[in-house]
């Protein structure tokens, strides 16, 4: 039998990140554990693999890029098909890029992050259902997926400037300002920079990775990484500039300010995405394939 919850429902974590993180160890638990098959994948021993362990396996160094992308293809194919435990799968292997990502978007946040937290979670889930999974770089655009409807929400529940039309609107500033990780956000949305620039500068100007780490991970020559992040840098510092210089003649209250979502449902969040969650994991309980194997 596989393992069950020793608490009840009253007890379950309210964070999605939580949430996720239990429910993947009740996947790893018990007698009968959910794995892959290794011998259908490069660099993976040759033997069944528990997701956990195959999670530590995927954030060691020397694992390939490419090995990434055939476990990403294989986790997102069985989460369409087949829900429940493999959509558990997906966000516990996840978890290593989500929770560090929630925990730099409301690092200066004073409100409650969880439901921060829970777009996140949100965003990452919805993209599952939609990435393509027959080209490449899965994992960073499953990352930055996850990063843009974290930013989104992020700056609905921010203070923004009093709307002119009625109802109650935040608004993104009109400049790009506030925490380094939010403008790499707003300037991959602006067309700024790509996705892996953005990724660049922020794993190793604002985190702890080092270029030659980054650039190895990816399967990029050191010399190659080092101009492509200079030459974004140079793009995103060009960029700053000239939207700060735009930003001081606008209109704070003008049209951009009411456009935004509805911080009304705000509230919201965090149980409907804690309820998806806890909807996945009834349905991998024993009677709905959690023994299953991969």
């Amino acid at each position: 039998m596989a393992h069950r919850p020793a608490f009840g429902h009253e007890e379950w974590p309210t964070s999605p990140l939580d949430a996720a993180r239990v429910a993947f160890g009740w996947l790893t638990a018990g007698d009968h554990p959910v794995t892959v098959d290794g011998r259908a994948f490069d660099y993976l021993p040759d033997r069944d693999i528990r997701v956990d362990e195959l999670r530590d396996l995927l954030l060691r160094r020397s694992c390939p890029r490419r090995v990434w992308d055939q476990i990403w293809r294989h986790v997102i194919t069985r989460s369409r098909d087949e829900g429940g435990t493999w959509t558990i799968v997906a966000v516990g292997l996840a978890l290593p890029m989500l929770t560090p990502m929630a925990s730099r978007l409301t690092d200066r946040y004073a409100g409650d992050p969880a439901d921060i937290h829970a777009e996140i979670v949100r965003g990452f889930l919805d993209t599952l259902h939609t990435i393509d999974i027959t080209t490449g770089r899965i994992t960073i655009r499953l990352r930055w997926a996850a990063y843009r409807a974290g930013h989104a929400a992020l700056i609905a529940a921010l203070d923004g400037p009093t709307p002119k039309s009625p109802g109650f609107f935040s608004a993104e500033p009109r400049h790009p300002s506030g925490h380094p990780d939010l403008v790499l956000a707003r300037a991959v949305l602006a067309g700024v920079l790509t996705e892996t620039e953005a990724d660049a500068i922020s794993e190793t100007r604002l985190g702890d990775t080092a270029l030659n780490e980054w650039a190895t991970r990816r399967g990029i020559e050191f010399w190659a990484a080092y101009k492509t992040r200079s030459r974004a840098e140079h793009r995103l510092a060009a960029w700053i500039t000239e939207t700060a210089d735009e930003s001081a003649e606008a209109d704070p209250t003008g049209a951009e300010a009411t456009t935004h979502t509805d911080i009304h449902h705000a509230g919201t969040r965090t149980h409907s995405v804690a309820e998806e969650v806890d909807a996945a994991v009834s349905n991998a309980r024993p009677k709905s394939g959690l023994q299953d194997r991969g």
